[in-house]
């Protein structure tokens, strides 16, 4: 079975994402370069007691996505326990409305953020009573 078991979130400015997904979700980061051979921070998301990966910001290796590119590979979406909070700390860290909260009905709130990095990533909080 091929079960995800890890992400890179491609960076230009290393301590502005560190920053970014430090302040906004909390993560925690070791610095995993030596064994990467490249500026690469292991991205701690989360404890082992409830489901979720870990992963990495990685150096950039090419130019960042354009504006109103689609994307061209995985958007992770992040599970929060209040939307708006997460909202609010997302505009207040420098990231973007990409795609505004809307609802799954009987399921779910989901909106999608561009980081300062240009990186597009989704916050899904359940609930339901969304509608």
């Amino acid at each position: 079975m091929g079960r995800l078991v890890h992400f890179e979130i491609h960076v230009d400015d290393m301590d502005r994402a560190k920053g970014f997904y430090g302040e906004v979700f909390g993560w925690t980061f070791e610095d995993w370069s030596e064994f990467a051979g490249m500026p690469y921070m292991g991205a701690v998301t989360g404890g082992e007691d409830k489901p979720g990966i870990n992963g990495a910001l990685m150096k950039r290796q090419g130019p960042a996505p354009e504006p109103n590119q689609p994307v061209n590979g995985y958007t992770c979406t992040m599970g929060v326990e209040d939307y708006d909070a997460i909202e609010a700390k997302i505009l207040k860290h420098g990231g973007e409305v990409a795609l505004p909260k809307y609802a799954l009905p009987g399921m779910a709130w989901q909106g999608y953020y561009k980081d300062p990095e240009g990186n597009i990533f989704g916050i899904h909080q359940p609930d339901e009573n969304a509608k």
